[in-house]
């Protein structure tokens, strides 16, 4: 009986105490603003399954990832006999769940398994920790007191697994001496039991109510210390998880009120007419945490701060003041200092401070190149580059704080409709005197007839010098097969890709409703084009304002007309040359397009070798989010030159890829290199022009 009554009153301290942090965090959410609908329940449960129990994420690094499988697997099982004590230890009993039968005791015999096999995991963890000098381990937004969080979570595991098998132990030598039959299977602690042959009968009954005390305690414990530790990810990892945004990476969130305000600008009359707004003006992008969304801070709450995005993240990589993890611990921090005087004192409160500047630097910001590999990497889904990109929308559209080159690139869009200080009259120059049959879709209108597919040309393709020779080979190839296509010629404008993802959100959706005005005007319903980042914004971003389009990457159709036989390159051109192929971040990650290229150049050379980082673990060039219009910030060395020592490892002649920016990137970093003389970069659509003679 004293034992129910103690352990009624430490099982209620530990309920109110839960409850209480609950309650505080649950305040704290509603501060926050709206982020996406809750649907797919169904999709989100598989998601769940997939990512949150079958730990896909984090098997993404096999070994290391299988360790903490392991204990996350062992945790889960474990807790059905967690679950159990509670009852005993409520009732009076012994084996609540007994009566489960054989289910009862494959669980706790698996739960004695895990048990040992979680103690020597932890000490693995707590070895890696403090021995060996893993990076993302490091860095300076870890504190001492974040290494001490750490070592505390993983001594408390660890001792909960010593008591787990120390009351295990005792039960087998308590059942063996009285000759009861086991009603549980204990595979570890019947061999434990026998490092006990002197102890009595009492003694071994004592020994049982130490350890599971000390067990049911550190579980009380731990589970009211995890909220105050980066590991409240074991609560919150999986709802999180559950939670996740179903939008591809590349697309990043259209700003309604935004849009409201584009629109008024766009069409006058709108505007004269619209009644007088009573709503309270919403600030452009996050200055502080009153603007950031539920989900942003639910993300905070389940970082793990295992650096994984920061390890992966190409800024990072260079010396660059950016990590992603830090961004997220940034928000938690951040809300827990200001939280408590909003609450009392409502919006108006001010401790003249922000989360932008006085935690995040704006150096931090523009250093990203929002390729997604943090996000790709994350083994909760949390997205870091939309919050990064809503950071970059305050500095833009609230205080005009964009970088120089940045701010050139917006004015030239706008009076432009490209980044560079061209006139939209030399947009079709690329195709002078190269002997090339390039219908204008409005004449074809004119004609009465629309073509198959319009061919989106884009800024660099129309103005670029290196890049031109990519389109003309394209265009080279649909001249051959005779596809029926058109191009804007000088009606074209930029999509306005590089304007959203450098912050300028305003810019980007006058450039998106005015190309969707224009496109749905002509009838436009398939748009090809050579550029990722095009084909992201078209197929991705375009729908939110009233675009939708079936949107198709030259690789993907290359792919399609060799597979069907339509086109039948000679494997003689390529045949002596080694090829190697970079990933475009906006074509893999943000869109899952992997095979394509891969296929079209093994069926154009024989001779293909992968980079060590490919696919979805593939680096970055460096010029994704703005970064190709203005200066890096400080590092220790570029992008684009690491991403080029990737590629020269492979001993390649010539490294494809199929993004223009990435060929700019790839051309420099082989001048860098002095490698001019004997490897090439080149365009996908290059490589296939080539083996077809053309």
């Amino acid at each position: 009986m004293i034992k129910q009554v103690l352990f009624a009153i430490a099982l209620v301290l530990t309920l109110a105490v839960f409850s209480y942090t609950v309650a505080r965090l649950s305040a704290r959410f509603r501060l926050t603003c709206k982020a996406f609908p809750i649907r797919n329940i169904f999709r989100r449960l598989l998601l769940t399954i997939k990512v949150a129990f079958v730990q896909t994420r984090i098997l993404r690094r096999p070994v290391v990832g299988l360790m903490h499988a392991l204990v996350f697997w062992g945790f889960c099982v474990i807790l059905f006999g967690s679950m159990e004590m509670v009852i005993d230890g409520l009732t009076a009993g012994e084996g609540s769940f007994r009566a489960l039968g054989i289910l009862y005791r494959v669980f706790i015999a698996s739960g004695d398994i895990f048990a040992i096999l979680i103690l020597f995991l932890i000490l693995a963890f707590l070895g890696r920790r403090s021995l060996l000098k893993i990076k993302r381990f490091h860095g300076p937004e870890l504190t001492r007191r974040n290494h001490l969080d750490a070592a505390v979570a993983l001594s408390l595991i660890f001792f909960l697994m010593v008591s787990l098998l120390g009351m295990n132990t005792f039960t087998c030598k308590l059942n063996e001496i009285s000759g009861q039959a086991e009603t549980a299977w204990f595979p570890v602690s019947s061999r434990l039991a026998g490092l006990f042959p002197e102890l009595t009968p009492g003694q071994l009954h004592t020994g049982h109510e130490i350890n599971w005390w000390i067990h049911i305690l550190l579980i009380f414990i731990f589970a009211n210390y995890l909220p105050y530790s980066k590991h409240f990810h074991v609560f919150l990892s999986i709802p999180n998880v559950f939670l996740s945004n179903f939008e591809p990476l590349g697309k990043l969130k259209t700003l309604e009120h935004v849009t409201a305000e584009v629109r008024l600008m766009m069409d006058p009359q709108t505007a004269f007419a619209a009644p007088a707004s009573t709503s309270v003006v919403r600030r452009f992008g996050v200055l502080d945490i009153e603007d950031i969304t539920w989900k942003n801070y639910l993300d905070s709450l389940s970082c793990t701060q295992c650096g994984r995005c920061t390890s992966v993240c190409p800024a990072n990589l260079t010396g660059k003041k950016l990590s992603p993890r830090k961004i997220m611990m940034d928000v938690r921090a951040r809300m827990k200092e200001k939280a408590p005087g909003l609450i009392r004192q409502g919006p108006g409160f001010s401790d003249n401070k922000s989360l932008l500047r006085d935690y995040v630097a704006v150096e931090e910001l523009w250093a990203c190149t929002t390729c997604n590999a943090c996000a790709r990497e994350c083994p909760v889904n949390i997205n870091q580059p939309s919050l990064i990109v809503d950071m970059r929308r305050f500095l833009v559209m609230e205080e005009s704080a964009a970088p120089a080159g940045l701010n050139a690139v917006f004015a030239n869009i706008g009076n432009n409709g490209a980044p560079w200080q061209f006139s939209m009259q030399d947009r079709m120059k690329w195709a002078d005197g190269a002997n090339l049959k390039v219908p204008l879709i409005s004449e074809l209108n004119a004609q009465g007839r629309k073509p198959e597919y319009l061919l989106w040309i884009g800024s660099t393709g129309a103005f670029d010098d290196r890049y031109k020779r990519v389109i003309r080979s394209f265009v080279r190839i649909l001249n051959y097969l005779d596809i029926d296509f058109g191009v804007l010629g000088t009606e074209e404008s930029s999509s306005g890709d590089v304007a959203r993802r450098a912050g300028n959100e305003m810019l980007f959706q006058m450039q998106a409703l005015m190309n969707i005005g224009l496109l749905n005007n002509y009838g436009v319903t398939r748009i090809l084009t050579c550029d990722p980042h095009a084909y992201n914004t078209f197929k991705n971003e375009y729908p939110d304002l009233g675009g939708t389009f079936e949107v198709i990457h030259h690789s993907r159709f290359l792919e399609s007309l060799i597979r069907s036989g339509t086109l039948k390159p000679d494997p003689e051109v390529f045949r002596d040359q080694v090829l190697t192929y970079h990933d475009p971040c906006y074509l893999g990650r943000a869109n899952r397009e992997y095979s394509a290229p891969r296929s079209v150049i093994r069926a154009l050379a024989g001779g293909f070798r992968e980079m060590d980082r490919n696919r979805s673990f593939a680096l970055c060039c460096g010029a994704g989010g703005g970064q190709m219009f203005k200066e890096a910030e400080k590092g220790d060395r570029e992008v684009f030159q690491l991403r080029t020592d990737d590629a020269l490892k492979t001993g390649a002649d010539i490294i494809v890829t199929a993004c223009p920016y990435c060929l700019v990137m790839m051309t420099d970093g082989i001048k860098y290199n002095n490698r001019e003389g004997d490897v090439k970069a080149l365009d996908l659509a290059e490589i296939t022009a080539r083996s077809l003679h053309l």
